[in-house]
């Protein structure tokens, strides 16, 4: 991944602490737009994924009941704990919305100072604030006095909206105003907001903030970490408290299981076989059609399947068939198919990934 850091073997596994919970394992699965659902989250906690953030929920949006609150506010009683993510760029809206969410049954909220879409950030919302110091403390007041002592209450930030020394001197402030508010935890992406997901993150960026931040303030690392292995490794040779996976557990919520060994200093465990693939892919589409309806569902369940197809021997033939499935009898047609018979699954980056080599098939 390019990171100069060396690894410490001898380094033991360390308690990892949100609010009031401790952490069977020092990882949680990140906030995702168009992902991390109910069902992304529950399908992830059967598989040991100790903790999750919910995708994030528009301030606005909860507030005046729009499209999507009855979405963004499904929980199950086995998605615990979880943090409600909350993206505006209104203190006073934001510290309102948190209430709704408490109120729903999350354990805590997470602000996203970090998200760089375009769209977003020229709305004034996520990764914008980390250009404006002032309204970024703001906010992160108004909701610290809206979350009340036990819940959980944690941001996520880049290192910086860019490379520029004006604008590491703001993220300096806001993150030191989270510690100074005793948030429970602050996630740090090792990429700049104009970065957006090019380039490596910097994990030793992560290590530098680790060695000064306060012992209260649990810290997790985000950025290039698509694999258990990967995970290991940023744990490792940055000191971060946890590590906060995104990308790498879409399509495969056996990362969570895969880490925890690794952690304890066990092997990685098998890939998972056909069998348990379909397993969870099932679990995925029928809470997905909960949520969605079947119809959405099976729209929803495309982007997602695709990546499920990267653990399958057969990847790209199953890709094509998941990228054309509209309605649930074409996905019970692919499972049959493909997930019928048992064998051993594939380690995701040992055969070509099979997104790609289809994208390049048709010409994408």
């Amino acid at each position: 991944m390019g990171q100069v850091l060396q690894v410490d073997e001898a380094q033991v596994l360390r308690e990892c602490r949100v609010g009031p919970f401790v952490l069977k394992t020092p990882a949680m699965q990140a906030g995702l737009a168009g992902y991390s659902d109910m069902a992304m989250r529950v399908v992830a906690r059967r598989r040991g994924c100790p903790y999750a953030v919910t995708e994030a929920l528009l301030d606005q949006v909860l507030l005046r009941g729009g499209r999507g609150r009855k979405k963004g506010t499904i929980l199950r009683d086995e998605d615990h704990p979880v943090a409600g993510q909350l993206i505006g760029s209104d203190g006073k809206e934001l510290a309102a919305a948190a209430k709704v969410l408490l109120e729903a049954g999350f354990d805590g909220i997470d602000l996203n100072f970090a998200c760089p879409v375009r769209k977003v950030v020229g709305r004034c919302r996520g990764g914008y604030l980390l250009s404006d110091p002032d309204g970024a403390i703001e906010i992160l007041r108004r909701v610290r006095e809206a979350v009340p002592e036990g819940r959980i209450l944690s941001v996520k930030l880049r290192r910086a909206l860019n490379e520029t020394p004006e604008a590491a001197e703001y993220f300096e402030q806001v993150f030191a105003e989270a510690c100074r508010l005793e948030f429970a935890a602050i996630a740090v992406h090792g990429r700049t907001v104009e970065q957006k997901y090019t380039g490596f993150a910097k994990w030793p960026f992560l290590a530098e903030l680790k060695k000064h931040m306060p012992k209260k303030v649990t810290l997790f690392g985000s950025g290039d970490v698509f694999t258990a292995e990967d995970a290991l490794r940023m744990y490792k040779t940055t000191s971060v408290d946890g590590i906060w996976i995104a990308r790498g557990a879409i399509g495969n919520p056996w990362i969570f299981r895969e880490f925890a060994a690794l952690s304890r200093g066990e092997s990685l465990p098998d890939p998972p076989t056909i069998f348990e693939q379909r397993e969870a892919l099932l679990e995925h589409f029928a809470m997905a059609v909960e949520i969605y309806g079947e119809e959405l569902a099976s729209r929803q369940m495309r982007k997602i399947g695709i990546k499920y197809a990267k653990l399958h021997p057969n990847g790209p033939r199953v890709w094509r068939e998941f990228i054309a499935v509209k309605r649930q009898r074409d996905w019970d047609t692919a499972l049959m198919r493909h997930y019928a018979a048992d064998g051993p699954g594939v380690r995701i980056g040992s055969v070509p990934d099979a997104e790609d080599v289809c994208k390049r098939l048709e010409g994408y």
